[in-house]
């Protein structure tokens, strides 16, 4: 038999100087980073040529898979000579230039603030100008905030020969924003609970950010009792469910509501409360047509004729906010959340109990009724006060000579 010769030549690939290739750390020392890159022999990669700094030669372990330049190709006994340095800076335009023709979104980190804006590090200097930075999320609004943080950018100019990139934070910012709109508008429905951030806090109302889109919760619609200003219920950065109650696709709008996945006080309303009961609230809203009263769980109404017996001129003078006042149920409409109660009919109800806890009393001390309407009677003249003791009729003889 004869031996076939293999010729494993055309099996090991040629390497050409200034090509980038991958291959697979197998050493590192202080002479450099030994690569297997698939050829003849191992390549070397010189300290200087590892990274710019030390921190990245330090990121770089046996087994990792890393793209290598390849700047020197010596004989068949020699090492070839590599650089990281140099493909992560060939391999960084190639995306920066895509991402200029393409028009996609890059992230890079800001490692420094200069006069007019800030400089990132996307594996070469980029320039971010400050009327391209998006402040609206910048603590104090100020550009230092983002020194050591990665933002999002889009790339608008590129000078290759002056190795110059100039990058707009504000653009990919609101593309980013636009797209999370697009988003959320067409996945929210009507009906569903989400998790929002208060972003701003207002009179009427507080605005939630869904993720890129605000929601207004109205101040009606955080409690089912009645808040003199939202900041009693929700504060800024605070993070809640709301429940969405619309969502207007055509205008942009969403309304939210807080009040809806909390307890309805007004479910099973009559099993607590009953027409003709006595309750004590507190005083929380005055109306030029009556009174608003918290009790434990919901607000009632007592309306300004229900106050007093006498017409009350200013509701202010009669009582004031924050006040207790015990009232008597007079309606109770589950259907519209409402509850009327009057302290007039209140007092009546007392003084009627009054007497009639006053005649059991008298029962049991065996008065007779004329007892009890004597007193009765002694109690109206004593509240009336002294009056002009009655005169006795003159004798006849005296009336003719009076005439």
């Amino acid at each position: 038999m004869t031996e076939e010769k293999i010729d494993l030549s055309e099996a090991i690939p040629t390497l050409q100087e200034r090509q980038i290739v991958q291959g697979t750390v197998v050493r590192v020392d202080s002479e450099g980073v030994l690569v297997d890159v698939g050829a003849k022999s191992e390549g070397i990669i010189p300290p200087k040529e590892v990274a710019q700094n030390r921190e990245a030669f330090a990121e770089v372990n046996v087994g990792d898979k890393i793209d290598v330049y390849v700047m020197r190709v010596e004989g068949e006994e020699g090492h070839i000579i590599l650089s990281k340095r140099k493909a992560d800076f060939l391999r960084a335009w190639e995306r920066i230039l895509d991402a200029y023709e393409t028009g996609k979104i890059i992230h890079a980190m800001v490692v420094d603030r200069v006069k007019g804006g800030l400089v990132v590090d996307l594996g070469v200097r980029g320039f971010v100008p400050g009327s391209h930075v998006d402040l609206t999320q910048a603590k104090g609004r100020r550009f230092e905030w983002f020194v050591g943080q990665s933002i999002p950018l889009k790339v608008i100019e590129v000078d290759r020969g002056k190795n110059r990139v100039i990058l707009s934070h504000k653009l990919a910012v609101e593309e980013e924003r636009a797209r999370r709109r697009e988003e959320i508008f067409s996945t929210l429905q009507e009906g569903q609970v989400v998790e929002g951030v208060v972003k701003r806090i207002t009179d009427f109302g507080a605005f939630i950010d869904l993720g890129g889109v605000d929601g207004l919760l109205p101040i009606s619609e955080m409690s089912w009792t009645y808040i003199k200003h939202p900041s009693e219920v929700v504060r800024r950065k605070q993070k809640l469910n709301v429940y969405v109650l619309r969502v207007d696709r055509e205008n942009g709008k969403i309304s939210l509501g807080l009040k809806q996945i909390l307890d309805d006080p007004w479910q099973g309303v009559e099993t607590r409360y009953q027409v003709g009961q006595l309750v004590k609230g507190k005083v929380v809203r005055i109306a030029p047509s009556g009174v608003f009263v918290r009790l434990k769980d919901l607000d009632a109404f007592i309306p300004a004729s229900e106050l007093a017996e006498r017409r009350v001129p200013k509701i202010e003078e009669f009582v004031q906010v924050g006040q207790t006042v015990e009232a008597l149920i007079t309606e109770i409409r589950p259907e519209e959340r409402r509850m009327i109660l009057s302290i007039r009919r209140a007092l009546r109800e007392k003084e009627r109990q009054q007497v009639k806890d006053y005649l059991k009393s008298q029962e049991q001390e065996h008065l007779t009724i004329g007892d009890v309407a004597g007193e009765l009677l002694r109690r109206v003249i004593e509240a009336r006060g002294p009056s002009e003791p009655p005169q006795e009729p003159a004798p006849e003889g005296e009336k003719g000579a009076a005439t």
